[in-house]
């Protein structure tokens, strides 16, 4: 490539816990520039987990990065043209990039949901993925359900 690649900027970990994760999905999260208002959503949201899941000894941090864990995708399929035809391929996915559509996907599903703030739609998308359920687990699974119709062109990887 003629352009050097941008180096990554440093992300300062979240005031409470400590957590540079913490920060980058209240980066996601974040409308507006309004960080302050993200991490209050993010932070009540954890409150309301705990509450939730009274008998977890796991603490609200623990619960939130086992559900993150549980949404992550391993595989991903790229659109990829060969001849005339264009095949879905699957391909392995990056690890910050795992991260990234994880927190993204949980976001994303948190905010399709009905309730009545978004502390609470995403404190009920946590615990779903904590449980192994909810629209972001189910979407890790489609994922990796096209991935696996779709092995047979992985020669096709570039």
């Amino acid at each position: 490539m003629r352009k050097a690649k941008p180096k990554k900027r440093i992300i300062l970990p979240d005031p409470v816990f400590g957590d540079v994760r913490v920060t980058k999905f209240v980066n996601h999260l974040m409308y507006d520039g309004k960080k302050n208002t993200a991490f209050t959503i993010f932070y009540d949201a954890l409150q309301t987990v705990k509450s939730k899941l009274p008998n977890e000894e796991l603490s609200a941090l623990e619960i939130w990065k086992k559900a993150l864990e549980n949404v992550t995708p391993t595989v991903e399929v790229k659109s990829r043209r060969v001849g005339g035809a264009t095949f879905q391929v699957p391909t392995e996915i990056r690890a910050d990039r795992k991260e990234s559509i994880s927190m993204k996907n949980l976001i994303l599903y948190a905010r399709r949901r009905g309730g009545k703030t978004m502390a609470d739609k995403l404190a009920a998308e946590i615990v779903d993925a904590f449980n192994l359920q909810g629209g972001a687990f189910k979407r890790k699974e489609d994922m990796h359900k096209m991935a696996e119709a779709n092995r047979a062109f992985a020669h096709f990887r570039f």
